[in-house]
Parts: C-alpha cells; sequence; structure tokens
C-alpha cells in the first residue's frame, strides 16, 4: 500500500469544499513549475464553475460529447477545437495576453484557422488568387516579407475545397532588388465560419451569427463599414486594424504600372512591429500587474509565471 501525504484527506471524505485544495496537494510534486502552476489554476477554476453553476452529470456529459464530437471531425485542414475556441473569445484574449499591443505599433488579431504553414513563394507584382470573379485589388508593401491570405469571391479559403491543386488566395511574396513589392488580390468579401458541425449547432442555440467580416490575413485587416464590422463570430475585429480602400490618385498611371484594371482599388496600411525584446518586457509586466490585481503571489522565473511562496 502506497502511503497518503498526512496532509491529504482520505478519498472517502472528498467533500464539494475540500476537493479542490485536495487535488492541489496531489499535484504538488510536479517538478515543473509552470505546469504546476497552470495545473493549480485549471483546477482551481473548473471546481469554482462547477460549484458556481451546480453543474449536473447531464449537462457535464452533454460537454464532453460535446468536446468529443468536436475532435472527431477534427483533421489536417478542419479545426474545430480552434474554431470553437475562436467563438468562444479565447482565442482573442490569449492572443491579446501573449501579445500585448506597446504604445505606437500596430496591435495583432488572431491568427485564425485557415492559416497554412506552406505556401508559394512569389516575386513582387504577382496576383496572388486566380479567381476571375473577385474585384481587384491592388496592395503596396515596402520593405518586408509577408505571409498573406484570403478567401475567394465566394467566401472560401482554398483548403477548404476537396480535391484542390494547388494554393489559391495565398502566398508568401519577398521583396524585389529595391525593398520593395506589391500584389494583386480580390477585395475581399464577409464569409461564414464552417457551420455544418458542433460549433455552429452551438451558435445557433446562442442565436448567434456565423459571419466574419471582409478581411484579408497579413495578421488581418478589415473593411470598414462591412455589415459584421461590430459583430466578428470571432470577436477578431480592432478599430486600428479596419481600413478603407481607396482609389489610385492616377488610375491611369496606376493601371499601366501594375497591370490592373481601371476598377481596381487599392489597400495601404502601415505596419509598424515591435521588437521581441520590448514586447517580452511588456508581456511580463503585464503579466505580474494582473496577478497582483487578482491577488496572486507571483514572480517571474526564467521568463515563467511561477509561484512567489
Amino acid at each position: 500500500m502506497v502511503p497518503q501525504k498526512p496532509d491529504i484527506a482520505a478519498l472517502k471524505d472528498l467533500t464539494i469544499e475540500n476537493i479542490t485544495g485536495n487535488v492541489h496537494v496531489i499535484n504538488s510534486d510536479c517538478q515543473d513549475t509552470l505546469t504546476r502552476f497552470l495545473f493549480e489554476r485549471l483546477v482551481a477554476h473548473l471546481d469554482d464553475f462547477a460549484r458556481e453553476t451546480r453543474l449536473s452529470t447531464a449537462e457535464w456529459e452533454t460537454a464532453i460529447r460535446f468536446l468529443t464530437e468536436c475532435g472527431k471531425i477534427c483533421s489536417d485542414t478542419r479545426q474545430k477545437l480552434i474554431l470553437l475556441s475562436d467563438v468562444l473569445d479565447l482565442s482573442l484574449l490569449v492572443d491579446s495576453i501573449d501579445h500585448p499591443k506597446a504604445p505606437a505599433f500596430t496591435e495583432g488579431t488572431v491568427l485564425g484557422p485557415f492559416h497554412a504553414h506552406v505556401s508559394e513563394t512569389v516575386s513582387s507584382g504577382a496576383a496572388i488568387p486566380h479567381d476571375p470573379n473577385g474585384e481587384p485589388l491592388l496592395v503596396p508593401v515596402v520593405a518586408v516579407d509577408i505571409d498573406v491570405w484570403e478567401t475567394d469571391s465566394k467566401g472560401f479559403y482554398d483548403v477548404q475545397y476537396a480535391g484542390r491543386e494547388g494554393f489559391d488566395g495565398r502566398a508568401v511574396l519577398s521583396s524585389d532588388e529595391h525593398g520593395d513589392f506589391h500584389f494583386k488580390v480580390i477585395v475581399p468579401v464577409p464569409y461564414p465560419i464552417p457551420d455544418d458541425g458542433l460549433v455552429g449547432r452551438l451558435l445557433a442555440v446562442l442565436k448567434r451569427h456565423q459571419y466574419r467580416p471582409s478581411h484579408m490575413h497579413f495578421m488581418a485587416l478589415y473593411l470598414r463599414r462591412d455589415p459584421y464590422e461590430t459583430s466578428d463570430v470571432v470577436f477578431g475585429v480592432k478599430e486600428l486594424l479596419i481600413v478603407d480602400l481607396q482609389a489610385a490618385a492616377d488610375i491611369s498611371v496606376c493601371c499601366a504600372k501594375y497591370g490592373m484594371p481601371e476598377t481596381m482599388k487599392v489597400l495601404k496600411y502601415d505596419f509598424f512591429l515591435v521588437a521581441d525584446a520590448e514586447i517580452t518586457a511588456l508581456r511580463n509586466q503585464k503579466a505580474l500587474d494582473a496577478a497582483s490585481c487578482l491577488g496572486l503571489k507571483l514572480k517571474l522565473d526564467h521568463g515563467l509565471l511561477v509561484r512567489d511562496d
């Protein structure tokens, strides 16, 4: 028989009130300080949620079935758990915590589930989508490599088409010898997130629509006055990332220079990127401030938040 620690109640004596503390003690031998801290807080919040809502066995079973079904649908091209995280606002919250906005720098937003780690590399001036029905859009960029992706005019990403061949609407671009480049795309359109599974059913129960506003991914830039600008299903829109499409100053010269039709629009946006060291320092300070507000005694240990006992 394995002896129990003297400060752990016998299992038969666990109650609604003392079970959380007992789990903390049982997990306290974990040698990784970050893992131990994360599980301590996870158990505390899960237990508090169950106690606060008086969670029933039937409700718990429904949640387990829901997560199980979400997992079954996941594949290399369909990540329903990320989508679930998106519509519950967790994705944006984590991104905002992990990438706090530094003064005078561009803030981030959710990456979204349709980024692909492999895209074709194209030269300056390339037309990224092959959709003939989209409205032409020119995007000039200066002195930076860029990973870009967007939907077609029907609101679907290339990875959503079965049997697709090659890439469409996504590319990695490298600047020319002068450090400049531009690329040709189509004006983004609003689109629904996949609603054929459990996440779609959840949105229906919550009486929420499934649409994302028109946007193009660098991180993401959103078109002003989109009908879903203020109700993005995954909460990704931020005021500083909303843009207006412009008409070319000299349309004939611009069309000749870039090989675009006279109906084209132009998207311009100045990105200000923050250095890793500065964002790390800001993230750490905000973490300590948040812990202090919650009454938690934490410290930084090699960049990780751990208990300051």
